[in-house]
């Protein structure tokens, strides 16, 4: 601001001594423009126009940029690392392949915001059948394989699901690979983030600090996954999944995962399941060692102010979760497969808050421990039996905790869950339409809700016109620069009536 101040002051005496226009073009002659009348690569005439780094792989050509990425990881050999520059898009036309082990793909400089490198899934797509996958990956020399930093979008817009892979497949016969701070949303296909089985040989893959959603539609049969884990012994933490719409986080079997301090919750559209321990495939229902603890599942909140002595309101989209943690397969495919159970798994000490049809429901388990689950906040369960559910089925009342005591043997059943003749399909329920049925609350703030923010500290003052941190406040610094303003003008102000007086003088005498 004082060389602010000091600069008007000198123009001020410039212009009014003489030759003020001529000399200001001239002063002014060396600095940047935008108006092209200088030519120079720091001011543009277009904002448009991008600038090759050295230190990243540029996105321009764009009729080459999936063939070079894809040749850069095939030819430079393990532990090879794709930089890609923050702040682009990089709109690829099919996936880009890791090809050998401890390869990275990440942005320069690992930003964990919106400066992250931009991966636009973009080649065609035609009768249900297409580009769905931005990396992949899953080769068969894959393990160790990072990606990180990056963002991942999906495009679907609106549009049907695609068949084909999630916008991220990894895992594979693999192991120790990472995936951390991406940000993966509207996937084409059904998975944000999908962790494949490989030959039931994945192995030790870590997920953590990535920001997941939205992903898919609510409506009948375009759902998608937020993380989709089937790899044994893997690590899934400290992620947020915003606005899933089939399961939050999915657990294939995948023996020996865990699955901890998660955030998942729904703003506008109603999700199936919070975390789904149901799927029978592809490890024949094994959950043993795999631990789900410490996870916080939010549902639906009322979207209207609250009214004095109101505890309950409408949500305009009439969101829900249907089941916050689902438990066994029968939860969600009924007699699709038989007498088949989900077997050994341990679900610990999650919190659940907001709008749900069933908090945690399980059937058709054996030797599961459930222990330690709350509700907190406020919470509502609601729902009614939806066109889906059978005609035959006994549909259970909406509740915090229900157990199919039928199809549940062996199992350590924390006290509180309500016995239920049928725990077959509780996801055929739908929410209701409109209504005072949805509780006061909140999802995750903006940074709250991304685990991935950052910033440097910045200083504080303890109060107006304190100092802190050896600089002066704003008030200080005001007054400072108005009184360099105010004793250069005067300065000016009397050079000027000097050089008049002057001038003057040598006239009278003969010598101007």
């Amino acid at each position: 601001m004082v060389a602010s101040a000091l600069f008007v002051a000198a123009v001020l005496f410039v212009t009014a001594t003489s030759g003020a226009l001529e000399r200001q073009r001239v002063a002014f002659r060396h600095r940047r423009t935008v108006s092209g009348l200088f030519e120079d690569d720091f001011f543009p005439e277009t904002a448009t126009r991008h600038y090759t780094r050295d230190d990243c792989e540029p996105a321009d050509p764009l009729n080459t940029l999936t063939d070079r990425l894809n040749t850069l990881l095939n030819s430079s050999g393990p532990g090879y690392v794709l930089p890609l520059c923050p702040g682009v898009q990089y709109f690829i036309q099919a996936p880009i392949l890791f090809a050998a082990p401890d390869q990275e793909i990440s942005t320069v400089g690992y930003p964990t915001g919106d400066d992250r490198a931009v991966l636009v899934v973009a080649g065609p797509v035609a009768n249900g059948q297409g580009h769905t996958t931005a990396v992949d990956g899953t080769c068969q020399n894959c393990s160790g394989v990072k990606l990180r930093n990056i963002q991942i979008n999906g495009t679907r817009a609106g549009a049907p699901p695609t068949s084909g892979g999630a916008n991220i497949e990894m895992g594979g016969s693999n192991s120790g690979q990472l995936i951390e701070y991406v940000r993966s949303f509207d996937p084409r296909s059904w998975s944000c983030l999908h962790i494949s089985e490989g030959a039931l040989s994945c192995n030790n893959v870590t997920v953590q600090n990535n920001d997941i959603g939205p992903c898919g539609s609510d409506a009948f049969q375009e759902w998608a996954d937020g993380i989709s884990v089937s790899c044994m012994n893997s690590l899934v933490r400290n992620n947020t999944v915003n606005n899933p719409t089939d399961g939050g986080i999915v657990l294939f079997g995948s023996p020996g995962t865990v699955v901890e301090n998660n955030t998942i919750w729904v703003e506008t559209m109603t999700l199936l399941g919070g975390i789904n321990m149901v799927d029978y495939d592809p490890w024949s229902g094994n959950y043993t060692n795999t631990i789900v603890r410490n996870n916080i599942i939010r549902g639906g909140f009322a979207t209207d102010p609250a009214e004095t002595g109101e505890s309950k309101g409408v949500n305009a989209d009439d969101a829900i979760i249907k089941i916050g943690i689902a438990i066994g397969p029968r939860t969600w495919f009924g007699d699709r497969y038989f007498n088949n159970v989900s077997q050994s798994g341990t679900v610990l000490d999650n919190h659940l808050t907001g709008a749900f049809g069933y908090g945690v429901a399980i059937s058709s388990a054996s030797d599961f421990t459930v222990q330690g689950n709350i509700l907190v906040g406020n919470t509502s369960f609601i729902g009614s039996t939806g066109p889906n559910c059978s005609t035959t089925d006994i549909t259970p009342q909406p509740a915090p905790f229900v157990e199919d005591q039928s199809t549940v043997q062996s199992s350590n059943i924390q006290s509180g869950f309500q016995l239920i003749p049928d725990g077959n399909s509780l996801t055929c329920i739908i929410p209701p339409s409109g209504g005072d049925f949805w509780p006061f609350g909140g999802n995750p703030s903006a940074t709250q809700s991304s685990p991935t923010s950052s910033g440097s500290p910045t200083s504080t003052s303890s109060g107006s016109g304190a100092l802190s941190h050896g600089g002066l406040s704003g008030g200080g610094k005001a007054g400072i620069a108005i009184g360099v303003i105010l004793g250069v003008a005067a300065i000016a102000a009397a050079t000027y009536f000097i050089r008049n007086w002057a001038v003057q003088r040598a006239r009278a005498s003969g010598r101007y």
